[in-house]
């Protein structure tokens, strides 16, 4: 017997028999539409083989079951042996440049999975043999319109199994590394690839409210501009895992995305709803994913996602200079809700005095509103570090969007609204200790919790509202420690704020080695099988890529204010690295540190003139630009010591600053 055909079956048999039957209703659409998408310049029918296979090819050997589908209820499979093969062809109705993914399973080695245009090979990949799906992408591959891709999967000496096939669109920013360290190349790359692989195809329609418990899901729907963010066998993205994931998307391109992402969650944020966005949309960005949503009091909500959608907003409109980030009703009303009448909403467990308020959670389950992202703690948590650091940089992102809107009331409030939160966690909220010792709750029962909170714990350094000094340094230690010892995470996606954790700190030998650590486990088998390997979770790969850029080269854009700062984070042992087509606002560059002393900006594009802030750790006594000494600015930032220079680089030229 081969596994793609009969094993398996009694096995599956049973576990239908033994689940219940349960017809969810059709979760809502937010209340704010988005216009209609158009129909896909590329379709694929019947991506899942749900319907039998209708628009596939298949010779002798080869067929649709039900024994072993990755997702929904049926895949495609070729027995062992040669000349099997199910394959589609499609034709372009426009320009494009696509990658095409799909999940795999091999009994042997010997299968293929090739692309072909017009009938000449564009794109193809020896199949390892491995019994788990695995996700497998090719491309990108250009196509004009009338040009006919084949998708074909090649059978080898084990049976092979295919499901789940997805065109995304090539995404428009191609950032390249390179580095002394191959493994740095090696990993962006990887990352690069793997992230834009989770692209919807905006028009490409598909099931909605897909999930392990309605694998078919309840209807179908034409997606929006999206990405996957979240569990591969669900029909749609999750607020956590995209305000993790929104500054990847930025580095390459992918701000149409992020805007409608961030738009679909602030619509759904109404009174009805407690000023709560909904934890997770489809991918047409209008359905509430019915698995995390029964009713408007009765839904997935955890309080730090709300504070970290407009901390994300206003780092998405610093990568774009995008003035719908200010000006959409829809988003603004979000960001002043979320802010304002969230948090007085939620605010009245625990006596935080007259000036500040901590929004809160119930302490009686997700469906219920918890405060913290620690879904695997029973703790009772009324507040969270983690939501009170995520609280404390709404409020400053709420001051620098008001900034730009040139609305000076409003952010002078918040600015004073974040200090007096920063103040109040450090001298009330927190405690007096450190490590071990320091505050990271409080129960319902208003009991502070201390020790190991995962989430609860590192968020606090990681929103930066640890003031900095000893206490704050013996905390990342504790951190470092706790995640390497009996209290790690088990989910990889737990460990990926763990470079961002460090990185934000400048301890970049910490944070690289959990890059490094993370990147290791990337062809591990996911906590959650259903998933695939650790690789195949999307916020692998997009954190990855932001961990370099803003990381690694610590590149923080400004795109509204033509401004782009840099600070080289390279770990011991890393002489340099470069980075390539970095798109911020309407331009493009080019970026190599040497050390922590020397860096080469080149504006490759755009259409105005950039101000470089090329900053560098210490005091140093002579900058020089482009060999000649240049005025110096020595500066206290969050505790830490800089000598910065500004360079105007106009489009087409470069500039070299070194500190000595």
């Amino acid at each position: 017997m081969t596994r793609s055909r009969l094993a398996l079956r009694s096995a599956t048999a049973l576990l239908a028999a033994l689940a219940p039957l349960v017809v969810a209703p059709a979760a809502p659409a937010a209340e704010t539409e988005a216009a209609p998408t158009a129909p896909a310049l590329l379709t694929v029918s019947d991506p899942g083989f749900e319907a039998g296979g209708s628009g596939w090819e298949f010779t002798p050997g080869t067929g649709t079951a039900v024994n072993y589908p990755h997702a929904g209820a049926r895949l495609a499979y070729l027995d062992a042996g040669s000349g099997m093969k199910v394959s589609q062809t499609v034709s372009a109705t426009g320009h494009g440049a696509y990658t095409i993914s799909a999940w795999i399973a091999t009994g042997g080695p010997g299968g293929r999975y090739v692309l072909r245009v017009n009938g000449s090979p564009a794109a193809s990949l020896d199949l390892p043999a491995t019994a788990q799906y695995r996700r497998h992408t090719l491309g990108p591959v250009t196509l004009a319109p009338g040009d006919r891709l084949e998708i074909a999967f090649e059978s080898g000496q084990g049976w092979v199994n295919a499901d789940d096939v997805m065109v995304s669109p090539a995404t428009p920013a191609t950032p390249r590394i390179t580095s002394s360290d191959p493994e740095a190349a090696e990993m962006f790359a990887w990352a690069t690839h793997k992230a834009g692989s989770w692209v919807q195809l905006p028009g490409t329609p598909g099931p909605l409210n897909a999930d392990e418990r309605q694998t078919g899901g309840t209807g179908t729907g034409v997606y929006a501009p999206s990405y996957w963010a979240g569990y591969a066998n669900r029909s749609g993205y999750y607020s956590r895992d995209m305000a993790h994931q929104l500054a990847g998307a930025g580095v390459l391109g992918l701000h149409a995305e992020n805007k409608a992402m961030l738009r679909a969650f602030a619509a759904s944020a109404t009174a009805e709803h407690a000023y709560y966005p909904v934890w997770a949309l489809n991918f047409d960005n209008r359905t509430y994913l019915s698995i995390d949503y029964r009713r408007p009091d009765l839904f997935v909500r955890e309080v730090p996602a709300v504070f970290e959608l407009v901390q994300k907003a206003e780092e998405a409109y610093r990568w774009t200079g995008d003035r719908s980030y200010l000006d959409d009703p829809v988003l603004w009303d979000f960001y002043r809700h979320a802010t304002e009448e969230f948090v007085t909403l939620h605010d009245g467990r625990k006596d935080n005095g007259d000036r500040v308020k901590v929004a809160e959670g119930t302490g009686r389950g997700i469906f219920q509103g918890v405060a913290s992202y620690n879904e695997q703690s029973d703790e009772p948590l009324a507040e969270s570090g983690d939501a009170i650091g995520s609280q404390y940089q709404a409020y400053r992102a709420v001051a620098a969007l008001a900034r730009a809107k040139g609305d000076a009331r409003t952010a002078a409030d918040f600015a004073r609204r974040a200090r007096e939160l920063r103040t109040y966690f450090n001298t009330t909220w927190s405690g007096d200790g450190s490590g071990a010792d320091m505050v990271r709750g409080y129960t319902i029962d208003g009991r502070p919790l201390t020790g190991w909170g995962k989430e609860n714990s590192w968020f606090m350094p990681m929103k930066q509202i640890i003031e900095p000094g000893a206490r704050r340094e013996a905390y990342l230690d504790y951190v470092d420690a706790q995640a390497e010892g009996e209290g790690r995470p088990e989910n990889i996606e737990a460990l990926t704020y763990l470079p961002d954790t460090f990185f934000t700190n400048n301890r970049p030998d910490t944070a690289w080695k959990w890059m490094r650590r993370v990147y290791a486990q990337k062809d591990v088998q996911h906590v959650n099988t259903r998933q695939g390997t650790n690789g195949d979770y999307p916020e692998v790969s997009f954190t990855l890529i932001a961990q370099t850029v803003q990381g690694l080269m610590g590149v923080t854009p400004n795109a509204p204010a033509r401004l782009l700062t840099t600070q080289s984070r390279l770990p011991s042992g890393m002489a340099w690295l470069t980075a390539e087509d970095l798109r911020i606002g309407d331009s493009a560059f080019a970026l190599k540190h040497e050390g922590a002393h020397r860096s080469t900006l080149t504006h490759t594009s755009g259409s105005a003139p950039y101000t470089w802030e090329a900053r560098f750790a210490g005091h140093h006594d002579t900058v020089t630009v482009d060999g000649v000494a240049r005025p110096a600015e020595t500066r206290m930032i969050d505790g830490a010591v800089y000598t910065t220079v500004r360079v105007r680089v106009a489009p087409g030229h470069t500039a070299t600053a070194e500190a000595r």
